[in-house]
């Protein structure tokens, strides 16, 4: 890693730290983590989930269709729109699996307590919210 994605590094993990996303691992599992840059020109960390999502077990449940969404809606009187802040960390991660999100850096070895970007299921995890 370049020296600038070394820091940046180092603030996101404390950042996830202190927000008690993260924590410290002893895992057998380990994924690497490497950083993309965003339009604005800031960097988004990313872990390499690849070789975990081709074991994992994948979510089947199809996600609804815009028909059936309206007709849900139909006689609604009220709308909402929400848009969430980082909506992965939104949802939590089941003890037993946490280990498995484990992810490796020149600082230390650490696991998510929350649903991470590039986990095969999050996104249809995301629409339960």
């Amino acid at each position: 890693m370049a020296p600038a994605e070394l820091k940046e590094l180092k603030a996101q993990l404390k950042d996830l730290l202190d927000k008690g996303f993260i924590q410290p691992s002893i895992s057998p599992w380990g994924a690497p983590v490497l950083f993309v840059k965003k339009k604005n020109g800031s960097l988004r960390m990313c872990i390499d989930y690849r070789q975990l999502n081709k074991v994992a077990i994948k979510n089947k449940y199809p996600l609804p269709s815009i028909d059936d969404l309206f007709d849900q809606l139909q006689g609604a009187s009220y709308f909402l729109k929400i848009n969430l802040r980082s909506g992965y960390h939104q949802l939590r991660v089941r003890g037993v699996d946490v280990p498995k999100t484990a992810f490796r850096t020149r600082y230390g070895h650490f696991e998510f307590l929350v649903m991470s970007f590039g986990l095969t299921n999050a996104r249809r995890l995301s629409w339960t919210l």
